[in-house]
C-alpha cells in the first residue's frame, strides 16, 4: 500500500516563505527509532545542547505529532495526525523564528524544547533564561533588612535627611543660646551656659533662654507633624491647621478663658486641644468629611477660621488694657515667658502622640490613591483617616495652647520635607525636625533682629508670605496643590 503524498503548504508567520508543515510532521511520524533524515531547518536563537537528530528537535516548543513509535497505529491515523500537526507545527515554527533573549540552555528535543519559553529559557525568563525584567519591589530609596523571618525596608534617604536636619537643629540651638538682645557678649553667654558667670548671666541663659528654646523645638515639631498629616489627608498642600480653622479654635477657647480676669496671664495650655477638637469637628462635618474633598475642606475651614477669629477678637476687645495687651501678644504667636513648667507636659504629650503619628504615616501613603485602591492594599481607610485626623488636631491644639497660633510652620515644614525626603513617603519625621528648626530659629531671630523683641509668630508670617506665593506658583506649574 502506497502512502499518500498529498502536501499542503502552510504559511508560517514571520517566515520568509511557506513552510511545509505536513512534510515536517510526516518525517516526525515515521519511524521514531530511526535516524534523522537531515538537519533541522528551523532557526534557533542560541546554541542547542541537545542532539540535533532528535525527531522533535526541529520545532521549538511544539509536541511531536502523530503516533510516533506506536506499532498499532494505522497509516490513515498517522496521515490524519500528520495533516493536523503539520499545520500547528508550521505555526509554531514561525513563532520559534522570533529573536530570543538569550541562548537556549535546555535540550533541543522534547515537548518543551526550543526558544518559546520552556526549560530551555527564552524571552519570558525560564529557569535559566535570566530575570524577567519586571520592576523591583524594593523602592529606590530603601534598603531591605532581614533578621530570620522578619524584614524591614530601611528608608535610606529619609534617614540621611533626618541626620542632616538633626545637625541643623544642633546649630540652631547653639546660635539661639548665644544670641542676646541685651548686649551680652559671646564669652558671657558661654559662662552663663556653663554656670560660671554671675547670678544675672546664669539666670538669663539657663532659666530664660534654654527653656524657651526647648519649648520652641517642641512646639515646632508638633506643628510640623500636624501640617503633614492634614496635607496628606486632604490631598492639598494648603490644608494646614492655621488655614482650616483648627488653630483659631484653640486660640478662641484659650482667650475666652481669661474673661473676667484682672491679670494678663493666658489661660491653661490644655484648653488649646479642647478648642482645636471643637473647631475640627465643625469643619469636618460642614465639609462632609476629609476624603478627597480637599478644596471643600479649605473653603469651609477658612469660613470657620474667620468666624472663630472674630469671636476671639470680640473677647479681647472687652478686656482691660493690660490684660488685652498680654493676650494679644500671645495670640500672634509668642514664646515669651515660657519655661519648663509647660515644656514638661508638652514633652509628655509629644512622647505619646509622635510615635502614633509615625506609625500612621506608614499607612497614610496608601491614601494618596483612591479609597478602593487603599482598601485593596489592606488599609482600613476610615480607621486610618480618623486616627490621623485626631492626632493632627491634638498636636496642633497642644502647640497653640503653649506657644499661640504660630503661622506658616505647619505649611512650610511638610512641603520642604517632602522635597528633601522624596515623594514616595509621608515625611512625618522630616516635618517634625524642620518645624522644630524653623520655630526655634525664628524665635531667636526675633530676639536679636530689632531693638525690641518681635514675636515668633510675626517672624514666621513675614517669612511665610513669600513661601506661600512660591507654593501657589509651583501649583500653577505642576497643576496640583
Amino acid at each position: 500500500m502506497t502512502r499518500p503524498t498529498r502536501r499542503e503548504a502552510v504559511p508560517a508567520p514571520g517566515a520568509d516563505g511557506p513552510y511545509d508543515g505536513e512534510a515536517a510532521t510526516l518525517s516526525s511520524t515515521g519511524t521514531s527509532n530511526g535516524p534523522s533524515t537531515g538537519p533541522s531547518t528551523i532557526p534557533s536563537d542560541g546554541p542547542s545542547h541537545g542532539p540535533s537528530g532528535d525527531p522533535s528537535g526541529g520545532v521549538s516548543g511544539a509536541p511531536s505529532g502523530g503516533a510516533s513509535g506506536d506499532p498499532s497505529a494505522s497509516a490513515s491515523g498517522r496521515l490524519s495526525n500528520g495533516l493536523s500537526n503539520g499545520r500547528s507545527t508550521g505555526r509554531s515554527a514561525g513563532r520559534s523564528a522570533l529573536p530570543s533573549a538569550g541562548p537556549a540552555d535546555g535540550p533541543s528535543s522534547g515537548p518543551s524544547g526550543g526558544a518559546s519559553g520552556g526549560p530551555s529559557g527564552g524571552p519570558s525568563g525560564g529557569p535559566s533564561g535570566g530575570p524577567s525584567g519586571g520592576p523591583s519591589l524594593v523602592p529606590a530609596d530603601a534598603v531591605p533588612l532581614r533578621a530570620g523571618t522578619l524584614s524591614w525596608l530601611f528608608p535610606r534617604r529619609t534617614a540621611l535627611v533626618s541626620l542632616a536636619l538633626t545637625a541643623v537643629i544642633a546649630v540652631v540651638v547653639v546660635l539661639a543660646t548665644l544670641a542676646s538682645s541685651t548686649g551680652m557678649s559671646l564669652t558671657e553667654s558661654v559662662r552663663g551656659l556653663l554656670g560660671t558667670g554671675d547670678f544675672a548671666t546664669n539666670m538669663i541663659v539657663q532659666d530664660l533662654r534654654l527653656p524657651r528654646i526647648v519649648v520652641g523645638l517642641l512646639v515646632g515639631a508638633a506643628l510640623g507633624i500636624s501640617g503633614c498629616l492634614l496635607q496628606t489627608l486632604a490631598g492639598n498642600r494648603l490644608a494646614t491647621p492655621d488655614v482650616i480653622g483648627v488653630n483659631e479654635g484653640a486660640t478662641a477657647v484659650v482667650v475666652a478663658s481669661v474673661v473676667g480676669s484682672s491679670t494678663a496671664m493666658v489661660g491653661d495650655w490644655w484648653l488649646g486641644p479642647v478648642g482645636a477638637v471643637a473647631a475640627a469637628v465643625l469643619v469636618v462635618f460642614a465639609a462632609g468629611g476629609m476624603g478627597t474633598r480637599g478644596y471643600r475642606v479649605l473653603v469651609v475651614g477658612i469660613g470657620v477660621s474667620t468666624v472663630v477669629g472674630a469671636v476671639g477678637d470680640l473677647v479681647m476687645s472687652r478686656q482691660n488694657q493690660s490684660s488685652a495687651g498680654g493676650i494679644f501678644l500671645w495670640s500672634v504667636g509668642s514664646l515669651s515667658g515660657r519655661d519648663y513648667g509647660v515644656a514638661v507636659p508638652l514633652l509628655i504629650c509629644l512622647a505619646v502622640l509622635v510615635p502614633l503619628a509615625l506609625a500612621s504615616g506608614n499607612r497614610l501613603g496608601a491614601l494618596r490613591f483612591d479609597d478602593d485602591t487603599a482598601s485593596a492594599l489592606g488599609v482600613d481607610v476610615r480607621l486610618v483617616r480618623g486616627v490621623a485626623l485626631t492626632l493632627a488636631v491634638l498636636l496642633a491644639g497642644v502647640a497653640v495652647g503653649v506657644g499661640g497660633p504660630i503661622s506658616f510652620v505647619a505649611l512650610a515644614a511638610p512641603v520642604v520635607a517632602s522635597r528633601l525626603c522624596g515623594p514616595d513617603r509621608v515625611p512625618v519625621a522630616g516635618s517634625a525636625l524642620l518645624g522644630a528648626a524653623l520655630t526655634a530659629g525664628a524665635d531667636a531671630l526675633g530676639r536679636v533682629v530689632a531693638p525690641v523683641e518681635i514675636p515668633v509668630g510675626v517672624v514666621t508670617s513675614v517669612l511665610g508670605g513669600p513661601f506661600l506665593l512660591w507654593v501657589l506658583f509651583g501649583k500653577e506649574k505642576t497643576g496640583k496643590a
